[in-house]
């Protein structure tokens, strides 16, 4: 979701208080946050996990497998760890072991659950063009001239914080998203000039 912190929606460092929110139109928002509660996230999330169930029950499936395949590879480097005397040259043949047999899981994974994070990417795209217009609004209405992130204060109470005005014009704004992007769709809004899009590219989720 970090893609999607707009610029112009984010002001300078500064320190904000209730008072001053009020005050001089200071406030503050998450946007990660009003996106992930917008009513199109949740349906898309909702109609992701529906029409890729098969997906993620197997990589789920497989997931459980291979935890239970390295689990005893962890446990008798641990042993072997903890033993006077240890043979450092063998633990490093265990260790580096362990850590392709990672690394070749992860891979697998990620392609058992590449149509699941092309169709995220693909419905968040769609929220996130709508971010800053939805921003621009909450402002608006609330007569805030100056937005904060939440980290960037000292203290804030709940009137400073307009998070939920926010995903209140994303809902207004963008009601629904598809969750099927076209063949030569690629993250960040890009079109393939002619072929589906490379499964690199299509793997990117937020």
């Amino acid at each position: 979701m970090n893609k999607f912190l707009l610029a112009a929606a984010l002001a300078p460092v500064a320190i904000a208080s209730p008072a001053l929110a009020q005050v001089n139109g200071i406030a503050v928002a998450n946007p990660e946050t009003a996106v992930l509660q917008s009513n199109a996230w949740k349906t898309a999330i909702s109609q992701i996990q529906t029409t890729y169930k098969a997906q993620l029950d197997q990589a789920q499936t497989r997931q459980t497998a291979i935890q239970n395949e390295l689990r005893p590879l962890v446990e008798a480097f641990n042993k072997a760890r903890s033993a006077p005397n240890a043979n450092q040259a063998a633990l490093q043949t265990q260790a580096t072991t362990i850590q392709q047999r990672e690394q070749t899981a992860n891979q697998e994974l990620q392609r058992l659950t590449q149509p699941v994070q092309r169709a995220r990417a693909y419905a968040a795209e769609q929220i996130g063009a709508q971010l800053e217009a939805a921003v621009n609004a909450a402002m608006s209405r609330k007569k805030v001239t100056l937005l904060l992130r939440p980290e960037a204060t000292v203290q804030a109470g709940p009137a400073a914080d307009i998070t939920a005005d926010v995903t209140t014009e994303l809902n207004r704004l963008v009601p629904s998203v598809g969750i099927t992007p076209p063949a030569n769709w690629q993250p960040g809004g890009q079109q393939a000039a002619a072929a589906p899009a490379a499964p690199a590219a299509a793997a990117a989720g937020r």
